[in-house]
C-alpha cells in the first residue's frame, strides 16, 4: 500500500493534469465561437460573387478565396474543434474519476492515521 505522501503527490499530480485539460477545453471552446462567427459572417451562396469576396491569410499574403471552398473549411475546422472538445471532455472524465479515487485514498489514510 503507498505512504500518505506518494499518495498526496499522485493526487497533486491528478489535479494539476486536470487543470492542464480544463484549460485545453477552453482554448477550444474560445476556437469554437471564433468559427461559429466565422461561419456565420461569410456570405451566403445566393451572393453576387462580384460583391462578395472571401480572402485567405497564406503566409503573409492575402488569397481571393471562393466563397463555398471558404466555407468547407469553416465547415472542416468545426468538426475537428467538436471531435476535439468531446476527445478532451472524455479525458476530463477519467482524470475526474482518478483523482476522485486517490482523494479517496488520501483521506482514508488520513482518517486513519495509518502510515506504514
Amino acid at each position: 500500500m503507498a505512504s500518505l505522501d506518494t499518495l498526496s503527490a499522485a493526487y497533486s499530480k491528478h489535479q494539476s493534469t486536470l487543470q492542464s485539460l480544463i484549460e485545453a477545453r477552453q482554448r477550444l471552446d474560445s476556437q469554437l465561437s471564433e468559427n461559429l462567427q466565422v461561419e456565420k459572417d461569410l456570405p451566403s451562396s445566393n451572393a453576387n460573387p462580384e460583391e462578395e469576396v472571401v480572402y485567405k491569410l497564406v503566409g503573409g499574403v492575402l488569397l481571393k478565396q471562393e466563397i463555398q471552398e471558404a466555407k468547407a473549411d469553416v465547415g472542416r475546422r468545426l468538426e475537428f474543434i467538436r471531435g476535439e472538445i468531446k476527445r478532451v471532455e472524455g479525458q476530463i472524465g477519467e482524470s475526474a474519476k482518478e483523482g476522485e479515487k486517490v482523494r479517496g485514498e488520501v483521506s482514508a489514510r488520513a482518517r486513519d492515521g495509518k502510515e506504514p
